[in-house]
């Protein structure tokens, strides 16, 4: 097994494509094609890290944070960044990073959280753009079968709960191949008319690779006709944050307790507690002040999130109720459930769950 090996999971869980365009995830350090020794998950990629890496011979580590966030431009040592990626290289360590990519992923982040306060009925709170895509195509109508099955095989079709959705028009297409033309119907030169069946599937975009594969090796023609459009269609299964409801209604002071014991936390930041009883809750791990207008947007009684700032406290408008948990906090869960999710998958190479608590942020 080689790092790539690793990857490969990693993105079939949580796709770089969705990743947010600030964010800088992937392989950051490292050789992708190096035989793996062992992997250890972290939140946060520390010097101490990749001696805690060094001593358990894991030679990838998969952090949930990129060490790199912003660009190198000396590598001297001189600061916290520079002395890991150094010590990374010099003992042949890989550095992968899965960030925002698995905070927009359906069981990422928010899930966690929401698993972990018991929150069911969820659904995303900021659905992601421009991340669907709908391919469009004509074949001979006796092909048509076997194209649409191909096609739902790559993984094109699938609607939410649904699968193998595709809308098929039936119609005459017309052709005349030139001198340099091997036409599979017909003779070069010959216009010929066909009755053709078009063909249009919806598919998550970091599935394209795989369909148009799909489509090239599953269509008779020489020259394949299609069309790939990028839908402004909000896709309910990527997004940031989340929203759902607690089983049953709790008092503000008893699911404000709650979080704290269930999360782990000494104490929480909050605006007014407006209501005095709550059921509806939103989340978003990390800073989410961005998030704060949508959650009120849902009716969310709660907002659980990190990192707000005294004016973003003001935004709640006597709507909803701000908790902030701290950033550490609110994805410290995120460790585990990338561990546990690559031991199922590698089981015979040592996953190991970093021991090491990286938050940075003390409290008396």
């Amino acid at each position: 097994m080689i790092i790539q090996d690793v990857i490969n999971h990693l993105e079939e869980l949580a796709p770089l494509a969705y990743a947010e365009s600030f964010d800088n995830v992937g392989l950051l350090v490292g050789d992708k094609n190096k035989p793996l020794t062992g992997v250890l998950v972290t939140l946060d990629t520390l010097e101490s890290v990749v001696d805690e890496a060094i001593d358990n011979n894991c030679n990838l580590i998969v952090s949930f944070h990129p060490i790199i966030f912003k660009g190198l431009k000396k590598l001297n040592g001189s600061n916290y960044v520079e002395r890991v990626v150094l010590k990374a290289i010099k003992h042949d360590i890989a550095i992968y990073a899965i960030h925002t990519a698995l905070d927009n992923c359906l069981q990422g982040v928010n899930d966690i959280i929401c698993k972990t306060l018991n929150i069911e009925n969820k659904k995303i709170l900021l659905p992601q753009q421009g991340t669907i895509k709908k391919l469009t195509t004509y074949v001979p109508q006796k092909d048509a079968d076997v194209l649409r099955t191909a096609l739902f095989k790559s993984g094109a079709g699938n609607i939410g709960n649904y699968e193998n959705c595709s809308f098929n028009t039936d119609g005459t297409g017309t052709f005349k191949g030139n001198d340099d033309s091997n036409p599979k119907i017909g003779e070069r030169g010959e216009y010929r008319q066909e009755n053709e069946t078009q063909i249009s599937v919806t598919f998550q975009k970091h599935l394209e690779r795989n369909i148009l594969k799909a489509l090239f090796e599953s269509h008779p023609y020489e020259e394949v006709a299609f069309e790939v459009t990028t839908l402004d269609n909000y896709n309910q299964q990527i997004g940031m944050g989340m929203v759902g409801e607690l089983p049953n209604e709790m008092t503000t002071e008893e699911f404000l307790d709650f979080v704290k014991q269930k999360m782990n936390v000494s104490f929480i930041k909050h605006s007014k507690l407006i209501k005095t009883k709550v059921k509806r809750i939103a989340v978003l791990g990390g800073s989410g002040s961005f998030a704060i207008a949508a959650a009120r947007s849902a009716n969310a009684d709660v907002f659980i999130t990190a990192d707000l700032k005294y004016h973003d406290f003001f935004s709640a408008e006597d709507q909803i109720i701000l908790a902030d948990i701290g950033h550490y906090e609110s994805e410290q869960f995120t460790k585990t459930f990338l561990a546990n999710y690559l031991s199922k998958k590698i089981t015979n190479f040592a996953v190991v769950l970093s021991t090491i608590n990286t938050n940075p942020v003390k409290y008396l």
